[in-house]
């Protein structure tokens, strides 16, 4: 059950939020240096120090970000720690799901770099979360209150709205009650997030949350985007097509879902058989010979939509070539079953011949679609997922959470 619940911002009374009270701000930066300090500074002049705090910055720079978080972290009065990934597996999705796993807060609130979130709104976030008894708080642009200012340009506000309609209507029961799926504004009980089930690629990490965690109970509260305070955004095509393709992984993650996916992937598979059919045919080669040549090219045709599309996270588990080739030995071992299938259900069975072979594809293409998924895109025995290297550091001393805050 979804509940509404709005905290004026400003009154969260120290009641409102229960002790032992804590929360971890988690801070996704990649190459943010000229917006860290301010960040750090408005984090200082407004969560109270009542609320136990503390930030982590996980960070996938390649300018000096982490250097300035370290400077300007000594002004903070609270525990400041820089995660810093060698490698940014997921984007900006992974390094929120790194510092999930940092947090030691019962509450975790994520929120971009860049100043366009509002640190004001963290105590309303965690009050209204307690209040309302619920695993996930989100800071809505699209609730009464709540505002898009900060989206520089139509063309960014229509791509934001789009994105927003699409995600809607993919996952319409896992998304009811949230207005915003695209927001990176949000609160999150620690006890809600199982790491290990997340698999986020790209910015909009509030989705994979949403999807595949399922937190009990979700709440939103208004928020205002702003201005960005220094810097261009990262938004970019590229970032669009990770955050498709993150869609269709998603989607495609029960196995009914992949099933079809898979017989539509097998089915465009057609065009380039029967292309190559054809141009084979016309040089002047056998049939014969052609149809086996040909039907390689729809092997091909439909490995490469299948990688690209519905197991590309499961690539790593096995070598380039070793996927090939089991899957072109399955492709082609469903041939060599197919013809001996029909023959023994005309033959001993007595069915006719459409019916026979109607029966023989769906029976071919399931048992295709089960060898594909166990032989050739699930881990071998004894081999785990590959893990993020990352430097970890905690760079002030400020262990006394909020007691000394600095002078309004």
């Amino acid at each position: 059950m979804t509940h509404e619940f709005t905290v004026p911002e400003g009154e969260v009374r120290a009641a409102e939020i229960p002790e032992p009270g804590a929360v971890t701000i988690v801070v996704p930066t990649f190459n943010e240096s000229a917006n860290v300090r301010q960040l750090l500074r408005q984090i200082t002049d407004s969560v109270p120090g009542r609320l136990p705090c503390e930030v982590v910055f996980v960070d996938d720079s390649t300018d000096d970000t982490p250097d300035v978080i370290r400077e300007a972290a000594q002004d903070c009065p609270y525990p400041v720690t820089v995660l810093h990934r060698e490698e940014p597996v997921g984007g900006l999705g992974g390094a929120v799901v790194e510092g999930i796993k940092a947090a030691g807060s019962d509450w975790v609130v994520v929120m971009d770099g860049d100043c366009q979130h509002p640190p004001s709104l963290v105590p309303e976030l965690v009050a209204t979360g307690e209040l309302a008894g619920a695993g996930l708080v989100v800071a809505s642009r699209y609730i009464k209150g709540g505002s898009r200012a900060g989206l520089a340009g139509s063309y960014r506000v229509a791509v934001s709205r789009g994105a927003t309609w699409l995600t809607k209507s993919l996952f319409p029961r896992r998304l009811h009650g949230i207005s915003d799926p695209m927001s990176g504004f949000f609160a999150i009980r620690r006890s809600m997030v199982t790491a290990d089930l997340l698999k986020p690629l790209g910015y909009k990490i509030l989705l994979e949350l949403a999807v595949r965690s399922r937190p009990r109970g979700v709440t939103e509260v208004p928020f205002v985007f702003q201005d960005r305070f220094a810097g261009e955004s990262k938004s970019s095509a590229r970032e669009g097509l990770r955050f498709l393709r993150h869609l269709a992984g998603l989607r495609t993650a029960s196995p009914v879902a992949r099933m079809v996916v898979f017989g539509l992937i097998g089915a465009t598979g057609f065009l380039p058989n029967l292309l190559g059919l054809w141009a084979l045919t016309a040089a002047g080669m056998h049939y014969l010979p052609a149809e086996i040549v040909a039907n390689q090219l729809g092997v091909a045709w439909n490995f490469l939509l299948i990688e690209r599309l519905l197991f590309r996270d499961r690539r790593h588990f096995r070598r380039l070539w070793d996927r090939l080739g089991r899957f072109a030995l399955l492709a082609n071992a469903d041939l060599l079953l197919r013809i001996p299938l029909i023959a023994l259900l005309v033959g001993r069975f007595g069915m006719d011949a459409l019916p026979a072979t109607a029966l023989a594809l769906v029976t071919t293409f399931v048992l295709r679609f089960v060898g594909t998924e166990a032989l050739v895109y699930l881990p071998r025995r004894g081999l785990r997922g590959s893990s993020t290297t990352a430097r970890e550091s905690r760079v002030n001393d400020n262990s006394d959470r909020g007691t000394a805050r600095r002078a309004a």
